[in-house]
Protein backbone atom coordinates (compact mmCIF):
# COMPACT_ATOMS: atom_id res chain seq x y z
CA UNK A 1 0.00 0.00 0.00
CA UNK A 2 1.19 3.49 -0.81
CA UNK A 3 0.91 6.13 1.92
CA UNK A 4 0.04 9.52 0.45
CA UNK A 5 -1.25 12.90 1.67
CA UNK A 6 -3.89 14.78 -0.33
CA UNK A 7 -5.35 18.17 0.47
CA UNK A 8 -8.15 20.29 -0.85
CA UNK A 9 -11.56 21.70 -0.08
CA UNK A 10 -14.60 19.58 0.71
CA UNK A 11 -17.07 19.74 -2.18
CA UNK A 12 -19.47 16.88 -1.47
CA UNK A 13 -20.41 14.26 1.08
CA UNK A 14 -20.95 11.08 -0.91
CA UNK A 15 -22.80 7.87 -0.25
CA UNK A 16 -23.00 6.23 3.15
CA UNK A 17 -22.85 2.46 2.86
CA UNK A 18 -23.10 -0.21 5.53
CA UNK A 19 -23.30 -3.95 5.70
CA UNK A 20 -22.26 -7.17 7.37
CA UNK A 21 -19.00 -8.96 6.63
CA UNK A 22 -17.01 -11.88 8.01
CA UNK A 23 -15.59 -9.65 10.75
CA UNK A 24 -18.94 -8.04 11.65
CA UNK A 25 -20.74 -4.88 10.59
CA UNK A 26 -19.01 -2.12 8.63
CA UNK A 27 -19.72 1.50 7.62
CA UNK A 28 -18.21 3.39 4.68
CA UNK A 29 -18.69 7.10 3.90
CA UNK A 30 -17.45 8.77 0.71
CA UNK A 31 -16.06 12.32 0.88
CA UNK A 32 -15.20 14.25 -2.27
CA UNK A 33 -12.51 16.94 -2.16
CA UNK A 34 -11.16 19.25 -4.85
CA UNK A 35 -7.40 19.85 -4.92
CA UNK A 36 -5.84 23.33 -4.92
CA UNK A 37 -3.58 22.55 -7.88
CA UNK A 38 -3.26 24.73 -10.99
CA UNK A 39 -5.66 22.26 -12.61
CA UNK A 40 -7.90 21.16 -9.70
CA UNK A 41 -8.91 17.50 -9.54
CA UNK A 42 -11.74 15.92 -7.60
CA UNK A 43 -10.85 12.91 -5.45
CA UNK A 44 -13.33 10.53 -3.83
CA UNK A 45 -12.01 9.49 -0.41
CA UNK A 46 -13.24 6.27 1.25
CA UNK A 47 -13.78 6.71 4.98
CA UNK A 48 -14.30 3.51 6.99
CA UNK A 49 -15.44 3.03 10.60
CA UNK A 50 -14.64 6.03 12.84
CA UNK A 51 -13.37 8.04 9.85
CA UNK A 52 -16.91 7.92 8.38
CA UNK A 53 -18.26 9.90 11.36
CA UNK A 54 -15.34 12.32 11.11
CA UNK A 55 -16.04 12.86 7.38
CA UNK A 56 -19.58 13.99 8.20
CA UNK A 57 -18.23 16.72 10.51
CA UNK A 58 -16.65 18.73 7.68
CA UNK A 59 -18.42 21.70 6.10
CA UNK A 60 -18.65 22.30 2.38
CA UNK A 61 -15.70 24.44 1.31
CA UNK A 62 -13.61 23.55 4.37
CA UNK A 63 -9.95 22.85 3.63
CA UNK A 64 -8.59 19.53 4.85
CA UNK A 65 -5.58 17.26 4.48
CA UNK A 66 -6.06 13.49 4.43
CA UNK A 67 -3.46 10.78 4.89
CA UNK A 68 -4.54 7.92 2.65
CA UNK A 69 -3.56 4.47 1.48
CA UNK A 70 -3.93 3.67 -2.21
CA UNK A 71 -4.98 0.16 -3.07
CA UNK A 72 -6.15 -1.47 -6.30
CA UNK A 73 -8.04 -4.75 -6.60
CA UNK A 74 -9.03 -6.84 -9.59
CA UNK A 75 -12.59 -8.17 -9.95
CA UNK A 76 -13.83 -9.99 -13.05
CA UNK A 77 -10.99 -8.66 -15.19
CA UNK A 78 -11.45 -4.99 -14.14
CA UNK A 79 -9.28 -3.04 -11.69
CA UNK A 80 -10.74 -0.82 -8.96
CA UNK A 81 -8.70 1.68 -6.94
CA UNK A 82 -9.59 2.69 -3.39
CA UNK A 83 -8.33 5.90 -1.73
CA UNK A 84 -8.76 4.92 1.93
CA UNK A 85 -8.38 7.61 4.63
CA UNK A 86 -6.56 6.71 7.83
CA UNK A 87 -6.13 10.28 9.22
CA UNK A 88 -7.75 13.71 8.72
CA UNK A 89 -6.40 17.15 9.51
CA UNK A 90 -8.26 20.46 9.23
CA UNK A 91 -6.11 23.03 7.44
CA UNK A 92 -8.59 25.89 7.12
CA UNK A 93 -12.15 26.85 7.84
CA UNK A 94 -15.08 26.94 5.48
CA UNK A 95 -15.40 30.17 3.55
CA UNK A 96 -17.64 32.68 5.26
CA UNK A 97 -20.27 34.80 3.57
CA UNK A 98 -18.47 37.51 1.60
CA UNK A 99 -18.70 40.92 3.18
CA UNK A 100 -19.35 43.96 0.97
CA UNK A 101 -16.13 45.86 0.45
CA UNK A 102 -15.82 49.52 1.33
CA UNK A 103 -14.88 51.86 -1.51
CA UNK A 104 -11.42 53.34 -1.08
CA UNK A 105 -10.99 57.14 -0.88
CA UNK A 106 -9.38 57.08 -4.35
CA UNK A 107 -12.43 55.32 -5.84
CA UNK A 108 -14.70 57.90 -4.16
CA UNK A 109 -12.64 60.76 -5.64
CA UNK A 110 -12.73 59.31 -9.15
CA UNK A 111 -16.44 58.52 -9.00
CA UNK A 112 -17.24 62.11 -7.88
CA UNK A 113 -15.47 63.66 -10.90
CA UNK A 114 -18.42 64.48 -13.23
CA UNK A 115 -16.37 64.66 -16.43
CA UNK A 116 -14.13 61.69 -15.65
CA UNK A 117 -10.96 63.70 -16.42
CA UNK A 118 -8.03 64.13 -14.11
CA UNK A 119 -7.01 67.73 -13.30
CA UNK A 120 -3.49 67.31 -14.77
Amino acid sequence: MANVEVSGKVVQLGQLQSGEGKAGSWVRQELIIETDDQYPKKICLSCWGDRSNEAKSFSMGEKIKASVNLESREFNGKWYTDVRVWKFERTGSAPSTPQPQQASPIEDFVSQDPEGDLPF
